[in-house]
């Protein structure tokens, strides 16, 4: 309590008493006994009017129990139905929800894990991958300081994610695994990871990589066939055996006719084998018959060069080979694009040759770009001559319409090194990312591209790209985004299609453990993006013929739709925008796989070295009324008493006006009752 209340309150009983006391002890005409009763109850009533005046505060504790927390994190993922424990984990689940002493004794909160992580709400087994490592990394978030340790319900098996039973190294929970699964090994081939390239060109061969397994205790021989359309394609023989329980071939398959086609890989399955779903595997390759060959030229050495090179050949359709200006003229022609990174005066030949072939191209510029001699090259762009330059930031524009631009987050990217001054077009621009200098966003263009009689140009006017593919990664951790964005902008200059109102992104071919996702962005007459059409798709399956309508959702500036619900098959699809009569069609594949089904048993070794590192314990479900109890028992685990101290205003205390009432009432009471006035 502070001084100056403390005085106050000295000061406020000295006051009351003083009334008291004139007004029972001083010129009083009777005096008697009872007027010390008086004086003390006027004292009480006035010294208590006082204190509510003053309103001092009072430290209120309040004590309770906390009960520590428990998450029960269950697999949701379709490889339980597959072994079939479904019915056994939903018996787990009751058995926990049923247990009183464990009930009393935790907080418990139930989730479920598979392709993602939530709180449960009911169990359909149906996700088709698993990530054990997202749920334990998920369950650290929401547990970050209190005492809640884990119980898994799985089979163990993973099949995409960081190893987990290492991710638990460092892990501050116990975690109690109970095992869903068959823990016995029999003898079982298996196909694992098969590697190959997306794509392939007519009439080459491919290369397939195929990884296979043997667990078992015996020698045995199968055979290994690839098969397409009912062709078989290779076929060879294999031998297995514990000490050579693991094995690659490398099989070169003929492309032989453009498009998508599937292929089917089996191993023949022993005699005693019990999971025959393993042993085979379908994949798809998109075969075509040309590759844009891509010329950089540049006559500097920078970061960016070398991240254009791997940027754009991640897609294998890609090929970059540097030149310098002065050997560059005489190639130009055997390119389908022209990078021009940072031109100078050296470029003269260069875009000479790019005009009389009218050859498309991408200019990139930056600090050692020399304006001078570009303003004269070339008509398209003017550049403001200032000798200066600025670091610049990226904001997408939502009605870029060239194509379609994901927002990998522009706006998070480290800024780039462009020209300062007034950047002008000569021709009709389309903007698809602006330049800002902090907070203030400008009319600047940063990326923009360009069309005049069928001739595309891209311009990038800033230098530093390499930072954001850097930055993708921290972000993303892969290039994929930023890559897919670089090829887009080649795709763009590479083409000549004309410029459509109804622009979509899709895979020709999808599998079916991965999101079936379609992208759309649909433009008015003047090409700025419409967020207020009414976009569908109608999808036909090629065998059962069954149509699927679906509307597509619009999110920022693209319409997409998923089709994770589609059955694998063959596809044809219609586009359409309603009352607009503006349509585009095309098709796709959904190569079956079901990487769940792969698996015989539970994973036990993996769950017992999570269970190990936690300090936790391995269960199954029959002994789960020991792992009950274990976890009540635990000193590790026992209910917190805590207190919380509150600072309370003394006018919150009501039954101080109670009291004030009643020392009032008694002593006009004792007055009246004695004949006092």
């Amino acid at each position: 309590m502070q001084t100056e209340t403390l005085l106050l309150i000295i000061g406020a009983a000295i006051l009351a008493l003083g009334v008291a006391v004139f007004q029972y002890f001083y010129r009083v005409k009777y005096k008697s006994k009872r007027n010390r009763v008086y004086a003390f109850l006027r004292f009480s009533t006035i010294f208590g009017l006082l204190l509510l005046l003053i309103n001092p505060k009072y430290e209120q504790v309040s004590y309770y129990t906390e009960k520590p927390s428990l998450a029960v994190a269950v697999d949701n993922s379709s490889s339980i139905a597959h072994l079939g424990y479904d019915g056994v984990s939903q018996d787990v689940l009751s058995r926990f929800r049923e247990s009183v002493k464990l009930n009393d004794a935790f907080d418990i909160q139930y989730y479920q894990f598979g392709d993602d992580f939530k709180s449960l709400d009911s169990l359909s087994f149906t996700n088709k991958q698993t990530n054990i490592s997202n749920a334990l990394r998920s369950l650290e978030d929401i547990y970050t300081t209190d005492v809640a340790p884990v119980v898994l319900v799985t089979d163990g098996n993973q099949t995409y994610g960081e190893a987990y039973q290492y991710v638990a190294q460092n892990y501050n929970q116990q975690v109690y695994p109970v095992v869903l699964g068959d823990t016995i090994i029999y003898d079982d081939l298996k196909l694992g990871q098969i590697n190959v390239n997306r794509y392939a060109y007519i009439n080459n061969k491919f290369p397939v990589e195929i990884f296979a397994s043997y667990n078992g205790k015996a020698t045995v021989q199968s055979v290994l066939t690839i098969r397409s359309g009912g062709k078989t394609l290779h076929k060879q023989s294999v031998n297995f055996s514990p000490d050579n329980a693991s094995q690659v071939f490398t099989v070169n398959v003929p492309a032989e006719r453009v498009g998508v086609t599937q292929y089917a890989i089996s191993i023949a399955p022993v005699e005693s084998e019990k999971n025959e779903s393993n042993n085979y595997k379908n994949f798809a390759i998109e075969v075509i018959d040309q590759k844009t060959n891509v010329l950089l030229i540049s006559n500097i050495v920078h970061p960016d060069v070398g991240m254009l090179k791997k940027s754009i050949e991640s897609n294998r359709l890609r090929t970059v080979t540097f030149t310098k200006p002065s050997d560059a003229v005489s190639k130009i022609n055997e390119y389908e694009l022209i990078i021009l990174y940072q031109p100078d005066e050296s470029f003269n030949d260069v875009y000479k040759q790019l005009e009389t072939l009218a050859k498309n191209s991408i200019t990139i510029t930056g600090e050692h770009t020399g304006w001078n001699a570009i303003n004269k090259f070339q008509k398209t762009i003017t550049q403001e001559i200032t000798g200066q330059t600025e670091e610049v930031q990226a904001r997408l524009n939502p009605n870029f319409s060239a194509f379609v631009i994901e927002d990998i987050g522009f706006d998070d990217f480290p800024p780039l090194v462009a020209a300062f001054g007034e950047t002008r077009f000569n021709t009709k621009a389309d903007i698809a990312l602006s330049q800002s200098i902090g907070l203030v966003e400008t009319n600047q263009p940063l990326i923009a591209t360009t069309e005049d009689n069928g001739r595309r140009e891209v311009f990038i006017l800033g230098e530093g790209l390499w930072k954001w593919r850097a930055q993708s990664f921290v972000e993303k951790r892969d290039f994929k985004s930023f890559d897919n964005f670089i090829d887009n902008l080649v795709q763009y200059a590479a083409s000549n299609k004309k410029k459509s109102r109804l622009n979509l992104d899709y895979e020709s071919f999808y599998y079916g453990n991965k999101a079936v996702m379609l992208y759309a962005q649909y433009f008015d007459k003047n090409y700025n993006f419409d967020a207020r059409a009414k976009v569908s798709i109608k999808v036909i399956n090629q065998e059962s013929k069954k149509l699927t309508e679906i509307p597509l959702l619009l999110k920022k500036n693209t319409y997409q739709v998923d089709m994770n619900n589609l059955d694998p098959g063959s596809y044809k699809f219609t586009v359409s925008v309603t009352d607009q009569g503006i349509a585009r069609s095309g098709s796709f594949t959904i190569v079956p796989f079901d990487i769940e089904q792969q698996f015989l048993n539970a994973n036990v070794k993996q769950l017992q070295i999570l269970a190990s590192h936690t300090d936790g314990g391995l269960y199954n479900p029959v002994s789960l009324d020991k792992l009950i109890t274990s976890l009540v028992a635990d000193n590790r685990y026992k209910p917190i008493q805590k207190s919380t101290k509150n600072s309370v205003p003394f006018i919150d205390w009501k039954l101080l006006l109670a009291i004030l009432a009643l020392l009032l009432a008694l002593e006009w009471f004792m007055r009246k009752y004695n004949g006092l006035t």
